[in-house]
């Protein structure tokens, strides 16, 4: 995704404000759970400043959609853990609720 840096005297990398300002935005781009192929994507978009914004903007608002998704996921997890948690009222663990129902087989998806 960098362009190859260029050699110092001593063979240190010598990167440029150009390679920093990418390197910002992977990191930025990551940070917002943006995969690599989009990251990938969506620095070729930035190279055209002339284009409309519509395929970045698509970009976004899929990643949007995967982050409520998983927050869906997260809210059901959350909720999950919350009920088994309020089911155990043992003092052992040998009567332990949680223990019990983690050692059952999940039922399947969508059941």
């Amino acid at each position: 995704m960098l362009p190859a840096a260029d050699r110092t005297d001593s063979n240190y990398r010598d990167y440029s404000d150009d390679h920093l300002a990418t390197l910002t935005f992977v990191r930025r781009a990551r940070e917002l759970g943006f995969s690599m192929a989009q990251v990938r994507e969506l620095l070729a978009l930035s190279d055209h400043d002339d284009k409309p914004c519509q395929d970045v903007d698509q970009l976004v608002q899929r990643q949007i959609v995967e982050v409520e998704r998983k927050i869906a996921d997260l809210s059901a997890l959350r909720e999950e853990l919350g009920q088994m948690l309020q089911s155990c009222q043992a003092d052992r663990i040998g009567e332990c609720r949680i223990v019990e129902s983690l050692a059952r087989p999940l039922p399947p998806r969508g059941a």
